[in-house]
């Protein structure tokens, strides 16, 4: 496989994302890349200066990997495609789901930075 035919592959599917997902979910996207782009730079760090304080280092990468599937929770409950799946649960309910489990999440969090 050339690198040609990657990189028409890689630029189809950015078209096909770019023309067929919503707004809403393209910032549920971007919101994604954030949390996973901070959670590798916390892992990365942890590997280059060490654990010192190792609840903090812990706490923030629950909190990483816990927004992330909090994310990904709320982009498959609000896509339009998977409306059939998801048929009693309205955009407002998700978004209202994932902003109280942030909420319970980073209590937790904090409480176990200490």
């Amino acid at each position: 496989m050339s690198s040609e035919n990657v990189l028409d592959i890689i630029a189809h599917f950015f078209q096909q994302y770019k023309a067929n997902t919503p707004q809403k979910l393209k910032l549920v996207d971007a919101y994604l890349a954030y949390v996973m782009l901070t959670g590798i730079i916390l892992f990365v760090y942890c590997l280059l200066v060490g654990t010192f304080p190792f609840n903090s280092f812990l706490s923030a990468f629950i909190s990483c990997v816990g927004c992330f599937v909090l994310g990904v929770c709320l982009r498959i409950q609000t896509n339009p495609s998977n409306r059939t799946q998801f048929q009693t649960i309205s955009p407002e309910r998700a978004f209202a789901d994932f902003i109280f489990a942030h909420v319970v999440l980073h209590l937790v969090v904090v409480n176990f930075i200490g």
